[in-house]
Parts: structure tokens; C-alpha cells; sequence
């Protein structure tokens, strides 16, 4: 390292001055991150690669993709993105987290080669988390990594490394002031990390016409649901077909959701265009499906004398497969929810979406320059003072929730990460 480079001895330290690094926190463009990146590594990965992009459904599909992986014996590593609770999370190898060291000699290396021979590069946290679960993964002996695309997909720094497999899940409108104002826009944006002639997977079963139109001008052969892999459903099991292969019998995913079926078919199909390089016996793929797990995907958990359910559901897509989810769980009663959301999304069509399913609204504040304090967030979503309760603070948000929901009853604590995570220690103690 240059001696303008740092020397931190903590995880905690690391993120908090790569916080301060660069000017913006979201600044999306390959050039900075690839020209750090072609100073650590040179040439192709010394492993597979399948990228995930999607506006939902990223996280739960690779996690299937590594549980199925690592039933099979394979060493599998995967970056997502945001983390829950500990920023480990985002880097993990053959199911489990990376440790703080292994992270911090990473961190230095990135800086080492941000900083070479005085030509300064200026990251993002983002942009700095890639580099270093990438150059992570080189030294790990994987034979595969899966990378979750953190915004968007052509200008996300996850791009800079060509997938042998795309796989693209669900679209929705999300994070429009960067991806575009319409469906077509964001999914144009998505299909920014196909190659040309490899192949890609659509789990989305209306496939947008901006994604065909870039496979075909790009020669990828795309896969779709509905079209090229299908789902067909019985009582206790389910069936995959897809181009020469068959799967029969197979076990509901872990995770719960209709949806998480059309994650799993898309899965299944990426799995398939790998090839020869990975053989995957049904009973590899029965127990994959049956071990993956994502946290705060539809988690319900026991707090005191009532359960809780716990969802990072936040764009009226996702809000739409959480009332499904709930429907299902709670017969249609309804429930108490604390929720809380950042500025810039569509709280409106997210209460709209569960307001049948709510009994009463407790909002919550966000802290941080996009979060949103529970006054403006029930305005945003025109909940009037009798559905909805706006509280000074998370704890006093979830203390209402439990004692309105009284025993046995169920509490549905959702939407931003920064807010799941911060209400997941709490559940016990209101």
C-alpha cells in the first residue's frame, strides 16, 4: 500500500471511511471500477460466473442457485447485496459469511490498487464491496460465483465481469431517477448485463420487449418462462420442464410465495445452460430447494404471545407477493404492520396494495439523507389519522403494533432493510 493509503485494523472501519470516499454514494459507470479492477486481476475468472439482475427476486434466486450448488458438492461463492445485519453477508462462500479479516486484507488490496504508482481512483462503497468480493472470489478456489447486481444492471459495477449465464427475475418500477420512468426503461437497463452469443433466463413470465430486443441484437439466446421452461403444479409437488429435460416431484421451494416457484423454474433453467460443467442429480436439486433461505423474506418468528413476520418488501411489486404471502398465512384476518420506508418510493401504491390485509398502520422513522420520517411517510401514502399512527421511533411503533395485535395475534414489520434489521432484535422485547 501507498503511504496515502489507509491502514484500519476493523471491518468497521474500513466501511465507515469507504462511506466518505467518494462524493456521491451512487455514481453508476463502469470506467473507474474496471480500471481498479484490471490492476488486482487480469483475464477471465478462473470460475463460472451467473449474474442476477431483476428488480425482485435477485436475492431469493441466488440463493437457490447456491443451495442447489453446494448440495451438489460444487465450491460456490456469492456476492449480494444489501446486507440484513452484518455486512459479511454480502460475501459468502460455500454457504458461509467471510470473516472480517478476510475482508480487510481485501479492502487493502482494493485500496492498494485504487491508489497505484499515484493515480487516484475514487470508488463508491459499492463499487468498493465489488472489488473486493471479486478479488475475494479469485483467491477462493471457487468453481462458481454468483453475483447479485446491486442497481440496475449496464452501469452496475457487477458488469465489469462477463456471466457465462444471465439470469434476469422479476421487473418492476424501482429506483426510476437512475434506471428510466417506465417498465421498457428499467428492463433495458437490466438487460445491459447480457453478452453477446451466452446465453440468458427470463424468470419474469411477461418478458419486456427491451430485453428480447437486446438479446436478439446481441446474438443471446434467451430463455423464457412460459416459453421455454415451464412450471406445472400439483398439490403436495411441482414440475419443471424445459428444453430436453424434465424434473418431476419436485419439493415447494423453502421460501414461501407463488412467486418463489417462478424464481425457482428460472433457476432450474440457468442451472440447465450451464451445462456438462455442473451435473446436478434430482435429489441435489430437492435438497437445495428445500435448504435455501434468505432472512427477511416472509420470516415469521415468535416474539412474547404473538408471531411476527418480518419482510423487506418495498415497491408495490413486492408489496403485491407479501399480501399474497400474508393472505395465506392469516386466512385473510387482519394484522397490525409497522412499516417505514425511504423517500423515494412508492409508499402510496405499497399501502395501497396491503391495506386490505391491515387492521391498523404503525409508521416508523427512517434516519439517513434518504429516509423518511413517519409524519411525511403517511402523507406520502394518504393513510388518514385513524388507519394509521405515526411514531417517534421504531420501538414505540412496534410496542403499539404488539399491544393493538394482543395475544396470539400477528404483526407484519416490512419494508426498507435499514428498518428490518433494526426491528429484528426488538421483537422479544415489546
Amino acid at each position: 500500500m501507498t503511504d496515502h493509503a489507509p491502514r484500519f485494523e476493523t471491518l468497521e472501519d474500513w466501511l465507515h471511511w469507504q462511506e466518505s470516499l467518494h462524493p456521491s454514494a451512487i455514481d453508476l459507470g463502469l470506467e473507474r471500477v474496471r480500471a481498479v479492477f484490471r490492476r488486482l486481476r487480469e483475464g477471465r475468472p478462473p470460475f463460472a460466473v451467473v449474474t442476477v439482475a431483476g428488480t425482485n427476486g435477485k436475492g431469493s434466486s441466488v440463493a437457490m442457485l447456491a443451495a442447489i450448488l453446494g448440495a451438489a458438492g460444487y465450491r460456490v461463492g456469492s456476492y449480494t447485496s444489501p446486507h440484513l445485519f452484518a455486512y459479511n453477508e454480502r460475501i459468502v462462500i460455500n454457504g458461509v459469511p467471510v470473516d472480517d479479516a478476510t475482508l480487510c486484507a481485501a479492502f487493502a488490496r482494493v485500496d492498494a490498487a485504487r491508489v497505484e504508482e499515484g493515480d487516484e481512483v475514487s470508488l463508491t462503497y459499492f463499487e468498493f464491496g465489488t472489488l473486493a468480493a471479486l478479488d475475494i472470489f479469485w483467491e477462493a478456489g471457487l468453481d462458481i460465483a454468483i453475483l447479485e447486481v446491486g442497481l440496475g444492471g449496464r452501469l452496475d459495477a457487477v458488469n465489469i465481469v462477463a456471466p457465462d449465464v444471465a439470469l434476469i427475475t422479476a421487473i418492476d418500477l424501482d429506483h426510476q431517477e437512475y434506471l428510466g420512468p417506465d417498465r421498457e426503461c428499467i428492463a433495458r437497463e437490466k438487460a445491459g448485463i447480457l453478452r453477446p452469443l451466452r446465453p440468458a433466463v427470463c424468470s419474469d413470465p411477461d418478458v419486456p420487449r427491451a430485453l428480447r430486443e437486446t438479446a436478439e441484437e446481441l446474438g443471446a439466446p434467451l430463455y423464457a418462462l412460459g416459453e421455454d421452461f415451464n412450471i406445472v403444479t400439483h398439490d403436495a409437488d411441482w414440475n419443471w420442464l424445459g428444453p430436453g429435460q424434465v424434473r418431476r416431484a419436485l419439493p415447494w421451494p423453502a421460501l414461501r410465495g407463488a412467486h418463489q416457484l417462478r424464481n425457482a423454474a428460472g433457476v432450474l433453467m440457468a442451472l440447465q445452460l450451464l451445462g456438462e460443467r455442473f451435473y446436478l442429480s434430482q435429489a441435489q436439486v430437492r435438497e437445495g430447494l428445500q435448504a435455501a433461505r434468505v432472512p427477511g423474506r416472509f420470516q415469521v418468528e415468535q416474539g412474547g404471545e404473538r408471531t411476527w413476520v418480518f419482510d423487506v418488501a418495498h415497491n408495490p411489486q413486492a408489496a403485491a407477493a407479501l399480501a399474497d404471502n400474508l393472505r395465506a398465512f392469516t386466512g385473510g384476518r387482519p394484522c397490525q404492520a409497522v412499516y417505514g420506508a425511504l423517500r423515494d418510493k412508492d409508499s402510496a401504491a405499497v399501502v395501497a396494495t396491503l391495506d386490505g390485509l391491515v387492521a391498523h398502520w404503525w409508521l416508523a422513522p427512517l434516519d439517513g439523507a434518504r429516509g423518511c420520517e413517519a409524519g411525511s411517510l403517511q402523507a406520502a401514502a394518504g393513510l388518514a389519522p385513524a388507519r394509521a399512527t405515526a411514531c417517534d421511533t421504531l420501538a414505540g411503533a412496534m410496542a403499539g403494533a404488539a399491544r393493538r395485535a394482543g395475544p396470539g395475534g400477528v404483526v407484519l414489520v416490512f419494508g426498507a432493510f435499514q428498518l428490518v434489521a433494526e426491528a429484528w432484535p426488538l421483537r422479544g422485547a415489546v
